[in-house]
């Protein structure tokens, strides 16, 4: 039978983040199952709009103001506050509680399912709120647990008010166990294999022969890309031929134009944001991903694409990104923050195109395990499982910990 969800989450479209793109392919995915779906979110001003790319998500991709077609409730104001080496969305506004209460009472949900749970304030006025079942997914690995050690106590009521914990990645379920009781379930996220897919045509205007690079994220300081710039420079004093394409916007982008100067002149290509419909030609005009990021991933959504887009891929060695990326297998990684590695990695992907290939063909492998039709799957399990009484609110339970069965990314 349909089940009524209302999928909670302060980062929604224009936001821009995994987490945006998370709540939207899972709504999209329990819509096409046949589930009445409703997300209730923060609105956003004419200011964030615009400087959002009204509608863009973390890759830059263009999307309506609500998604594909789902059923959005905004109440107050988004509020976007810097934390962990990006921009967070936190909900303001008077009446918070009293406008959720009366939402969550008038639609009468079977199930709230919520994103960041104990995150200030519109997730936690949720489980403050609602008397219906709530699952709840984290989304992060922090670079400091000095907040959670600070508020912990005070938060664990909020907590156990969850019938059923779930996280995207191993990283993200070891920082929630690092503060607070299990049990934490892994329910990674997915990739729409209908988009991303080899043998796409590439751009023409990318197509003439020379090796392209491909950035596809938001220009924040975690996300590495003044290490890249240092890196494409020295290929370039190297004489190594390449382009760089960079795909997204953010905060720093004026500083990282500025850095495609001098050796990177007409080698470097900004293209702002891009629509959700012509991203995924983005991928197809790659010859090689990079993601330089410094650190605060917990999974790798813009790996799995290019994985998925048959992309060979030079990484940084994260935690959370060797939840699908198998250093020498779908791609190379290297340390953190370290240019001249980097420029290593990229030299070698490069120089072979055999190499290419068959990264390329063991990532298209390791994507088709996170499809979304599959994820979605064993989140509606999940569901029914919550629905059906299995687990009440407040049974936490410290000795146990479940792994949703998916497999891992492997060689």
């Amino acid at each position: 039978m349909p089940i009524k969800i209302a999928i909670v989450s302060q980062a929604y479209h224009p936001a821009v983040g995994g987490v945006t793109e998370h709540v939207d392919a899972t709504a999209l995915a329990l819509r096409e199952r046949g589930h009445d779906v409703t997300i209730i979110t923060a609105r956003f001003s004419d200011r964030e709009h615009a400087a959002s790319g009204a509608g863009h998500d973390a890759r830059g991709r263009g999307r309506p103001g609500n998604g594909d077609g789902h059923r959005v409730l905004r109440i107050g104001r988004n509020f976007s506050v810097p934390y962990n080496g990006a921009e967070n969305n936190v909900t303001v506004g008077f009446g918070l509680r009293e406008k959720l209460a009366d939402i969550i009472r008038r639609e009468r949900f079977d199930l709230l399912h919520v994103h960041c749970p104990i995150s200030p304030v519109l997730p936690l006025l949720t489980l403050q709120v609602a008397k219906q079942p709530i699952v709840g997914t984290f989304h992060s690995t922090v670079t400091s647990d000095l907040a959670f050690r600070l508020f912990r106590r005070a938060l664990r009521p909020s907590y156990r008010r969850l019938d059923r914990i779930l996280a995207v990645s191993e990283e993200a379920r070891a920082c929630v166990l690092r503060h607070f009781p299990g049990p934490v379930e892994i329910l990674p996220n997915g990739v729409n294999l209908e988009r991303f897919r080899p043998g796409l045509k590439r751009l023409e205007r990318f197509d003439d022969g020379t090796p392209n690079i491909l950035f596809v994220g938001r220009h924040d300081p975690r996300k590495g890309l003044p290490e890249l710039m240092a890196a494409c420079a020295a290929l370039a004093r190297d004489s190594v031929p390449f382009r760089l394409i960079v795909v997204g916007d953010g905060r720093l982008r004026h500083r990282i134009e500025r850095m495609a100067g001098g050796v990177l002149q007409g080698r470097v290509h900004f293209e702002g944001h891009v629509s959700n419909e012509h991203l995924p030609r983005y991928y197809a005009s790659a010859d090689v991903f990079c993601s330089p990021a410094r650190g605060g991933e917990s999974f790798g959504i813009v790996l799995l694409e290019a994985m998925a887009a048959g992309v060979a891929i030079v990484a940084t060695d994260l935690p959370g990104y060797r939840t699908v990326l198998t250093p020498g297998a779908q791609g190379l990684a290297v340390p953190p923050r370290n240019s001249d590695q980097l420029r290593r990695a990229l030299e070698t992907v490069l120089g072979s195109q055999d190499l290419r290939r068959e990264m390329g063909a063991r990532g298209v492998e390791t994507s088709r395990r996170y499809a979304w039709p599959l994820i979605v799957e064993k989140l509606e399990e999940i569901y029914r499982v919550v629905l059906g009484g299995a687990r009440t609110a407040g049974s936490l339970d410290d000795s146990r910990e479940r792994v949703v069965a998916l497999e891992p990314a492997q060689a």
